[in-house]
């Protein structure tokens, strides 16, 4: 959310693009037509953005979810927009509703080609707090691991048979597009984030592998997009909530939240054949975040000091070192 945002956006608010996004488009609206593309997670959030997106650029969407109602109110607001949409109830830890959801969508939609891997738990929580059944299954049964390692997993293995080239409605000559939303935590460490950290750590070791192996013997793209702090979303109202995130702002090094929208565009990227030649990576969407540290020592003082400190290494006395060793 805004940081001068009073209120939560309705359903039709939150489609709306940037005001940059209406003026100048990034990409042809028709790069992605004829192509079918599921969402877990598509709903609400990142992944509800990213179903927009795709369906504003010529895919027909379905989206899988545990919650009815978000289904039904996401899938309303697809096809307001005109967009060929359909929402499968199911949860991705359970193999059978995988399958079902996969199977749902090819019987819709006739085949299928991206699937995109957006459902995820998170929450914060010390380490010390976390036993170790608890780091698999806390906080009134968020499955942090499950949903974001397992669920991703599930997914893919049902999506095979039919993003493997020569699958059903696709040729034997070009295989589909997997995307997984990952996360930067587990580049360094992040605090109270340990669960989560270790659940994406495993989605782009999944995302790698099986782009290697998948990539290899069925020509299916296997790639990743590792959001930051992306306003409005589900996941800063728990991670960054308005108590504590006043200053959450000020260790990104581009000095703002990142939008729903931008992560979309990197997935759209991805989907059309401008990432054609993209396999087995994980794309940072997060304004650096993941490269900053705090400013110990302001700007003007690092140049006074670099001035004072030249200076003495100039008058010292040059020549060869005295040193026995």
């Amino acid at each position: 959310m805004e940081p001068n945002q009073s209120r939560p956006l309705t359903r039709m608010e939150n489609i709306k693009e940037p005001y940059w996004a209406t003026k100048y488009r990034a990409y042809q609206e028709d790069i992605l037509k004829g192509k079918v593309a599921l969402l877990t997670g598509g709903g609400s959030g990142i992944g509800f953005e990213i179903s927009t997106q795709f369906g504003k650029h010529g895919a027909c969407i379905a989206i899988m979810g545990r919650r009815k109602n978000v289904l039904d109110d996401a899938v309303s607001a697809l096809q307001s927009l005109g967009i060929p949409a359909v929402g499968f109830e199911g949860d991705v830890r359970k193999q059978g509703d995988a399958q079902r959801v996969v199977e749902a969508t090819v019987k819709h939609f006739g085949k299928l080609d991206i699937v995109v891997n957006a459902a995820a738990g998170n929450f914060l929580v010390s380490a010390e707090d976390l036993s170790p059944n608890g780091f698999k299954t806390v906080n009134s049964g968020v499955h942090v691991l499950d949903i974001d390692s397992v669920g991703t997993f599930t997914m893919c293995h049902e999506a095979l048979p039919y993003l493997k080239k020569g699958g059903q409605g696709r040729s034997s000559s070009s295989g589909g597009l997997i995307i997984n939303i990952s996360a930067t935590l587990h580049y360094t460490a992040a605090w109270y984030q340990i669960h989560v950290s270790a659940a994406k750590a495993a989605v782009d070791a999944l995302t790698r592998n099986l782009a290697l192996e998948w990539g290899t013997d069925y020509d299916i793209r296997v790639n990743g997009i590792a959001p930051g702090p992306i306003g409005d979303t589900p996941g800063m109202s728990k991670l960054a909530p308005q108590e504590i995130n006043e200053n959450a702002i000020d260790f990104n090094a581009l000095y703002k939240f990142g939008t729903k929208w931008d992560i979309a565009m990197a997935a759209l990227y991805l989907a059309s054949d401008a990432g054609k030649y993209i396999n087995g990576s994980t794309i940072p969407v997060d304004g650096g975040l993941w490269l900053s540290k705090p400013r110990h020592i302001p700007k003007d003082t690092v140049k006074q000091l670099s001035r004072v400190v030249e200076k003495r290494s100039r008058a010292a006395p040059a020549g060869v070192s005295t040193s026995k060793l």
